[in-house]
């Protein structure tokens, strides 16, 4: 399959901080390419040194095929960029910033059909100030993708939204990436990277720690999970059976991370079994991309 973004030994540093060290990955055509990671790790700055905006210290970058910082002008002709903020005047109305943004291009633009996609019609007259968090997300999104880009580049796109808002926000992306747009995401949230991406790129403090399919990143994360009630067990008496590696409570909900599933079910059990205990609601549960994500946070704590 064809790879639209290459990215080879890139580094970004400032001073003697490396924002990002060596990230090599490559984005396939067609595909929504997840780049993860707690706040701070390098995602935004990855995702700018794609677009141009920065400038990497050292490595390559290759975006369908232009040098960004090199052929910027080229390149904005066929991407689209969602920003973290994107300032919009006040009292602009929302059909006053399509218009204004399509005049932008030379490409023809698809505002008529955004507005369908997107559910823009009753909002057309509204000045931005006045709409909610979903509804300025919604046309933002619009004003990226005006000029039917090839690569849209969505930094944090969930952020600040209510779970509703954010699940309508995954299925435009989806309906875009039908269409044919490759996109690449950066998300701290977990889910959205589970239900979106395609493949996902761990970062952590710069670096690279994982890059596959959400489905295989999940197969080889070491979390294994049981959670049940009691009301008679007690946090201190789960955290010493054997292969627990540690164990939540909250109103006698017990989540409880473990090595071996079938090992610590036994011990718990078995205590259960000699002092009468009836367990509700036990279930086992496989590791998710936050485990991971835990995961390796402690990792660099440990280091």
């Amino acid at each position: 399959m064809e790879h639209v973004i290459i990215v080879e030994g890139v580094s970004k540093k400032y001073g003697s901080v490396f924002a990002v060290k060596n990230l090599s990955f490559t984005v396939k055509k067609g595909e929504i390419f997840g780049i993860i990671g707690p706040n701070g790790a390098g995602k935004t700055t990855t995702l700018e040194m794609l677009e141009g905006i920065l400038k990497p210290n050292s490595g390559t970058i290759d975006v369908l095929g232009y040098v960004p910082t090199k052929q910027l002008r080229e390149l904005n002709k066929r991407i689209g960029v969602q920003f973290q903020s994107t300032s919009i005047q006040k009292k602009m109305k929302v059909k006053e910033a399509l218009q204004l943004f399509s005049s932008f291009y030379d490409r023809p633009s698809q505002k008529d059909h955004l507005i369908e996609l997107l559910g823009l019609h009753e909002k057309l007259n509204v000045h931005f100030e006045d709409l909610s968090g979903g509804w300025k997300q919604r046309v933002t999104l619009a004003l990226a993708t005006l000029h039917q880009p090839e690569i849209l580049f969505l930094d944090e796109p969930s952020m600040g939204l209510d779970p509703h808002a954010r699940r309508e926000m995954w299925s435009l992306i989806e309906r875009l990436r039908k269409q044919g747009c490759t996109i690449v995401i950066t998300t701290h949230y977990m889910e959205e990277a589970e239900k979106l991406c395609d493949r996902v790129a761990m970062i952590y403090n710069g670096e690279l720690k994982a890059l596959d399919t959400p489905q295989q990143l999940l197969s080889r994360s070491i979390s294994k999970n049981i959670t049940f009630e009691s009301h008679q067990l007690t946090l201190e008496e789960i955290e010493t059976i054997p292969g627990v590696k540690r164990a939540e409570e909250s109103e006698g909900l017990f989540h409880v991370f473990c090595k071996n599933q079938q090992e610590t079910a036994y011990h718990i059990f078995r205590i259960c079994h000699e002092r009468e205990i009836v367990l509700s609601n036990f279930y086992f549960e496989k590791g998710t991309l936050d485990d991971l994500f835990v995961h390796y946070l402690e990792e660099e704590v440990v280091q």
